[in-house]
């Protein structure tokens, strides 16, 4: 037995499997209704609406219903789409023990305590037919399959089997259904408990009465097939019954349960019967030999229900605790695989199946005709092609029982009537070859033997303790413990190397054995040769297969996917599956693989998402380009995965989005794309960014443009100034007069040394005092007269500075219409390739060299600046000047350069690729900005304390948030400073400049550019020491000042980083020591304030000092809580809890004189072994402590924690600030503390 997935829960009553989802529905004794999906073992969905026990439910076979039955003597039917209860259907007056959907009709059966069976159209939600006769509790009834027929069981020890052809023939058939019918159908009764109509035919008769078990029958089902029945009753009995038209008569009984049988059915699919007991067992019985082949047992659950899956292997049986998921036998196939050869086992055959030709045939047959198949499921199979035989293992999860077989393979197959050929089978876990003649047998002992093709040992090899083997090559062998897996050597006893990954259950190798892959359960792990990991992947889905592609390309299946997985850790979905499949070969495009019925297929995939990455992954750029520009890649999960590449250039390609192209553009230094999509938007902060890209890397003409396009005339004036265009800085000025912006016009005069417009704009200010002094300082006499003419009703004009100096800005050496030079890089493989091609035509060169010599103006609409007098954009002249500044006419432009090369008469010879200068890729763009090493750590790392170190304080927030759940960040504050400074190295520069900093790698081996990780300055090892120190003031009785170190390292705890599970083991270890140690003592440090005055007082007292010796603390600290403890129980005379305390202090071992003094207080309180008060205090009774109220929460009772330190609460604190850690929100449901990168695998 297989189980695939268990739940926890209240007694399940009722189970049902849904027909095509990985559902099912779970009733429970406490009335609720569990709906789970057992393959993601998740729980869906709760139901709680009936008030007590449901027995009965069922899924529809098609409509998005179910339906239960409790004993609440209600019938409701419910929509799990909707998530609610449709509608109840009463009638029943006791218990409803089962519910079930008719197959077809629309119909549902109930059985009750009140001795009836109904059924009822959910349809017309009326009931259609009560069915009565038996004399006591009904405990089941289900309709057949396939006929007009229903089987009920009851407690007055008989089975009936029911004839409703008439009801159906009445509700269901043409041109019925009259008012009248159904009236007469609601409300008559006729002979045997079923209506009857106007004529006499009954509804429903009772076509058989089977008489056998000596108590109540507690269930009947049919078989899906063949007119048998199976019935469980108290008699501990299992029976088979068969029935034909005239009669049905007892088969057999199936003897072995030792308590009541609860369930029976059939298996769908196999000549087997299943039942389960209240004696805690579940049997399967086989229905030819009424025997029981297998039994699996509980220790303390019994069992109340099973069912089956309608289409798949699978099985579910509630029981006192909750409910399992199981199979009987195993359903994946054995195959092994040569070159182009399958082979396979089906039912009894071995199959040969040629992968390019498709041709599938048997060529022998390994199982006698008649041999059971639950008993022929093998486990593994081991082609061997140089002696044309193989090995077949049996199913290894009894060793006692796992044996092996070896088949050599006739060389004359005669695929029409394959023959039997005798195996030499031996008991082995285990068995894979080693050799050409030799194979390798892990015997029950887990002995390792070497035998040859007789079957005969040949030699014993010493290994290392294992649970199984796998094949590693010629003379070579893995073993699998539970730790991991090694690469033994079997001719030097030797083992080779080691990978810590435990619960391996299949091994791949590549074709070439130069890698393999280690399947567990939800991990898979890729590993060399030699046995090195390069890679892990964890999936929520149980993973099934896997086969290794031409290109080394990782494909594996899960539940519900194919995937694929690169040496790198890149993983994807291929394809999603509607059923489980076994990959056994991946040629091209197409997947080879088997189903759970063994049957091959094929099916074709698309592979060029994972050829695209391994192609970026290997650097084989021309495939690469080859792709992008044939492929069909589209898909936001590219984009991203370019970008994460550091591709963004080859993400600009599939980009349609102007805004993420603009994004890109400006990621990869690509300014030409960036202006194209800010141009399509048109968005300021487009622009913005725009021209802070282009100034960064020196194209101002860009620059000049996108402060143009937003109006940004300050930025715009002081461009000019430093590119030295003096006629466009006058141009600023005139616009400034035009917009009436004093300050601008001012300042543009200012940079222009132009006097006389700078004593303008004073005037035009009314500052005629400073317009005065400027003129008279620069000697301007008309200016000067006439400003002293206006400012004559001053009693004494402004005096001028005898020494000043005319200053006037420097003159420009050149003006700079070019950009400012460039670094010289060349541009990316994928940047010059993608962006038009590697064109190295005259006539592309040729158009390239026009546009950089700017012959047909290279900015057009955008080159120059036109404002009208409000200040807004204009359209501009011909002639590229402002028309309504200068009031100059534009001449038209035309055929002003003769540059056409169309009548020249050129060799014919020359060399197109070199004559203007070479390949176009020759151009020549900045290197895009780089991350800082800060950045780069945040990339790397998800672990609060490295988001710390690299200075990003809020992302190591929202980490601390949704990992610990903390909601206050003031007690981190000292440390997030300490850690930040603590990260960084400082060097002084020389003088006048900043110094530089430094970035400490722990990784620094192989961190590179892009991989780094900060060192870590704070170590576990630091904050044991500190603990230490809380250890010594604790012992010293200075509770508060080890309260404030014990909380200071816990508030380092989240920001550590260390390198093993052990080290988190340890973190682990420590928190919970702070934790217990801030509680003790914080209750410690109440008592003390406590009143004490009344009787009620010091019991409470009492109370707390009882609670803080249940705290895990060092021994020296139990002893000082016990003595404490052990004082005030004696003085209010509680001798018994008192003598308690006393003999754990003494199990201690103290010091001699607290040694004595203890045993008197022993003696003394064993004279009186009584309580005089009552306390709130059980030591019998494990408990913990609320942090709140400082109350006990004994087991079993609902309580919160703390996501963080883990302090439990009682509910009514949920939501509030941890009062331990205080700075987590209790009850919050979150991932957990992550101080490593291995929790994260």
């Amino acid at each position: 037995m297989l189980i695939k997935f268990e739940s926890k829960s209240h007694r399940v009553k009722g189970l049902s499997f849904h027909p095509t989802r990985s559902w099912i529905l779970a009733s429970l004794h406490n009335g609720a209704i569990q709906l789970w999906d057992y393959r993601m073992c998740s729980l869906i969905e709760r139901f709680d609406e009936h008030d007590g026990p449901v027995r009965g439910i069922s899924f529809h076979t098609n409509q998005p219903l179910f339906v239960s039955g409790g004993d609440d003597y209600k019938i409701k039917v419910w929509n799990y789409k909707q998530k609610k209860c449709l509608f109840t259907l009463l009638g029943h007056l006791d218990y409803i023990r089962t519910t079930f959907f008719h197959h077809e009709y629309p119909w549902i059966i109930s059985c009750s305590d009140d001795q009836t069976i109904r059924i009822w159209n959910w349809q017309s939600r009326t009931c259609i037919c009560v069915l009565t006769g038996h004399n006591h509790y009904v405990m089941c009834a289900q309709f057949h399959p396939s006929e007009d027929l229903v089987a009920s069981a009851s407690l007055d020890q008989t089975i009936r089997i029911w004839d409703v052809s008439g009801l159906r023939k009445k509700t269901v058939s043409p041109g019925s259904g009259s008012r009248f019918d159904d009236h007469h159908s609601r409300s008559t009764g006729g002979g045997g408990g079923a209506p009857t109509d106007l004529f006499g035919t009954a509804d429903a008769i009772v076509k058989h009465v089977l008489e056998g078990h000596d108590r109540g029958v507690n269930w009947v089902s049919f078989h899906p097939s063949l007119p048998l029945l199976v019935s469980a009753a108290d008699d501990r009995q299992v029976k088979l019954w068969r029935m034909n038209d005239a009669k049905a008569w007892e088969v057999d009984t199936c003897r072995g349960h030792y308590n009541n049988v609860s369930c029976v059915m059939f298996h769908p699919r196999q000549d087997l019967i299943i039942s389960n007991s209240e004696d805690r067992s579940i049997r399967v019985w086989d229905m030819s030999k009424r025997t029981a082949i297998y039994s699996h047992r509980r220790e303390s659950d019994r069992f109340w229900t099973v069912a089956a899956h309608p289409s798949l292997n699978m099985f579910a049986a509630g029981h006192d605790g909750g409910m399992m998921v199981f199979k009987l036998e195993r359903e994946r196939p054995a195959f092994g695989l040569h070159q182009n050869t399958l082979y396979y086992i089906k039912e009894r055959y071995l199959r040969r199946y040629e992968l390019g030709t498709s041709k599938d045939h048997p060529i022998m047959a390994i199982r006698r005709n008649g041999t059971p198949q639950y008993r022929s499921s093998p486990h593994s199979l081991s082609y061997n092609p140089a002696e044309n035989a193989i090995l077949v293992c049996s199913n290894t999860t009894n060793t006692e029982t796992a044996y092996y077989e070896l088949f050599a393979i006739p060389r004359d197959v005669d695929t029409s009537n394959p023959e039997f050929v005798e195996s030499k089978r031996s008991p082995g876990i285990a068995a894979v070859w080693v050799a050409r003649n030799k194979f390798a047998v892990l015997d029950k002992n887990h002995q390792l033997l070497i035998k040859n093709l007789r079957n005969e040992v040949s030699k014993k090899v010493q290994t290392p303790p294992c649970d199984t083997i796998f094949f590693a090559g010629t003379g070579q062998l893995l073993l699998k413990d539970n730790e991991g897996v090694t690469l033994f050597d079997v001719q030097q006893q030797i083992s080779l190397n080691t990978v810590r990954i435990s619960k391996v259950k299949y091994v791949i190798w590549s074709a070439d054995m130069t890698h393999v892959v280690l399947l567990g359960k939800l991990s898979l792990a890729l590993c060399n040769r030699k046995l090195e990991c390069l890679c892990t992947i964890t999936e929520n889905a149980r993973l099934k297969s896997a086969a290794w592609d031409d290109s080394k390309v990782l494909l594996y299946t899960t539940s519900n996917h194919i995937k694929y997985c690169l040496f790198n850790g890149d993983y994807g979905i291929i394809r999603t599956l509607d059923f489980p499949v076994y990959l056994t070969a991946v040629k091209g495009g197409n997947i080879y693989c088997l189903d759970r019925d063994c049957k091959t297929r094929v099916l074709n995939v698309d592979t060029t998402e994972y050829k695209f990455k391994l192609a970026l992954v290997e650097k084989k750029y021309d495939e690469v380009l080859h792709m992008v520009r044939t492929a069909k890649l589209v898909g936001q999960s590219v984009i991203a995965y370019l970008q994460k590449k550091g591709y963004p250039e080859v993400a600009l390609h599939f980009v349609k989005d102007e805004k993420t192209r603009f994004a890109l553009a400006l990621e990869c230094g690509n300014i030409d794309i960036a202006l194209e999509a800010a141009r399509t938007m048109d968005d300021k902060q487009c622009w913005e960014r725009l021209a802070e890209a282009a100034l960064a890397v020196g194209n101002h003409q860009i620059v000049e443009m996108s402060y143009q396009r937003t109006k940004n005339f300050d930025r715009l004036t002081f461009l000019y100034l430093i590119t030295g265009n003096i006629e466009k800085l006058k141009k600023m000025m005139k616009i400034a007069e035009v917009r009436k912006d004093i300050s601008s016009h001012y300042q543009s005069a200012l940079l222009l040394g132009d006097v006389e417009e700078r004593v303008k704009v004073l005037k035009m200010a009314g500052q005629n005092s400073l317009a005065y002094l400027t003129a008279a300082t620069h000697e301007l006499a008309e200016e000067t007269t006439s400003l002293a003419e206006s400012l004559a009703h001053l009693e004494k004009l402004p005096e001028v500075y005898p020494h000043a100096k005319l200053l006037l800005p420097s003159p420009p050496v050149s003006q700079i219409e070019e950009n400012w030079p460039l670094l010289t890089v060349s541009k990316g493989f994928f940047e010059g390739a993608i962006a038009g091609g590697k064109a190295s035509d005259l006539s592309t060169a040729i158009g390239l060299l026009e546009e950089e010599d700017g012959g047909a103006g290279g900015w057009g609409e955008d080159a120059e600046l036109e404002i009208d007098e409000t200040g807004d954009i204009v359209e501009r002249g011909a002639n590229g000047e402002l028309e309504g500044l200068e009031g100059e006419e534009g001449e038209e432009g035309g055929a002003g350069w003769d540059i056409e090369a169309d009548d020249l008469d050129l060799p014919p010879d020359l060399d197109l690729d070199h004559a203007v200068g070479g390949d176009v890729e020759g151009y020549y763009v900045p290197p895009a900005k780089g991350s800082s090493q800060a950045e780069v750590w945040v990339k790397n790392s998800q672990l609060p304390g490295d988001h710390v170190m690299a200075g990003s304080f809020d992302t190591a927030m929202m980490l601390l948030q949704d990992q610990i759940g903390v909601i206050r960040f003031e007690p981190f504050k000292e440390h997030f400073l300490s850690a930040y400074s603590q990260s960084r190295v400082v060097v002084e520069a020389i003088p006048l400049l900043p110094p530089l900093l430094g970035y400490p790698h722990r990784n620094w081996r192989e961190a590179g550019a892009k991989g780094g990780l900060p060192a870590t300055a704070l170590r576990l090892s630091d904050l044991s020491n500190r603990l230490q120190l809380a250890y010594q003031s604790t012992t010293g009785g200075k509770f508060q000042a080890a309260v404030d170190i014990f909380k200071s390292i816990m508030m380092d705890i989240p920001l550590l980083v260390v390198d093993n599970k052990d080290q988190v083991a340890a973190t682990q270890h420590l928190l919970s020591k702070c934790r217990e140690y801030v509680l003790g003592l914080k209750m410690e440090i109440s008592r003390k304030e406590m009143p004490k005055g009344t009787l009620e007082e010091q019991k409470r007292v009492c109370e707390v000092a009882a609670y803080f010796t249940h705290c895990d603390l060092e021994r020296v600290h139990n002893i000082l809580t016990l003595r404490t403890a052990l004082n005030l129980f004696y003085k209010i005379k509680n001798y018994k809890t008192a003598a308690s305390f006393a003999r754990k202090l003494l199990a201690l071992g103290p010091t001699p004189d607290v040694a004595n003094n203890t045993r008197k207080i022993l003696q003394a309180c064993d004279k009186s072994q009584t309580d005089a008060h009552k306390l709130q205090y059980d030591e019998h009774n494990p408990f913990v402590v609320c942090g709140a109220s400082y109350k006990p929460i004994y087991r079993g009772k609902a309580c919160e924690k703390c996501p963080f330190c883990s302090t439990s609460y009682l509910p009514e604190y949920s939501g509030s600030v941890c009062t331990v850690c205080e700075v987590s929100e209790v009850g919050k449901d979150c991932k957990g503390l992550r101080v490593s990168a291995v929790q994260f695998r």
